[in-house]
């Protein structure tokens, strides 16, 4: 018969069970008398039989033991390996929950740098728009069409004037319009 370990405490017990069954189906009975001796021939026959049919029970309880061993290893085996993959998943669930984290700093940082950026542009913008008109020159109070048709000789003519200064170099202009009255 084959021997398997037990690992469980059911495959410990069903070993045990085996051996006792065995011991009792080797063990030395006393011899019958000659009286039960004819009834007994009758009862060797049938007793061989059973005795033949319980040693190959008892090998086929023993193998299923030894099938039942190796199922409790795979069970043991396939506990371990659940163990360790819900401590990975623990771990994955904890650097997610830190990544996360990072993220929704940086989507901070970016909206900040966005909102930052938008100002930046409109403080730009201003700037760009003062220094265009540093070099300009507004002059208010003149009658409409007083220049006629040439804005700049009307500019060469009326600026010494209204100031009272002469200019050294003479007044160089790069443009010279006339701006649409307000409504």
């Amino acid at each position: 018969m084959p021997e398997c370990r037990s690992l469980s405490k059911n495959s410990g017990k069903l070993a045990r069970q085996l051996l006792f069954s065995e011991a009792l189906l080797h063990s030395k009975v006393p011899p019958p008398t000659p009286a039960a001796q004819q009834t007994t021939r009758h009862h060797t026959m049938t007793d061989q039989a059973q005795e033949s049919t319980m040693e190959r029970i008892l090998q086929e309880i023993s193998a299923v033991g030894c099938r039942l061993e190796g199922m409790d290893n795979a069970v043991a085996s396939l506990m371990a390996e659940t163990k360790s993959i819900c401590l990975d998943v623990a771990g994955f669930q904890s650097r997610v929950t830190g990544l996360e984290q990072h993220v929704a700093t940086v989507e901070t940082h970016v909206a900040s740098s966005q909102d930052r950026d938008q100002e930046l542009l409109y403080l730009k913008m201003i700037d760009l728009e003062d220094r265009s008109r540093r070099d300009n020159i507004r002059f208010l109070g003149f009658p409409e069409t007083i220049e006629g048709a040439d804005i700049h000789s009307f500019l060469w003519k009326t600026l010494p004037k209204v100031t009272g200064m002469t200019f050294y170099p003479p007044l160089e202009f790069q443009r010279a319009h006339r701006l649409e009255p307000p409504d």
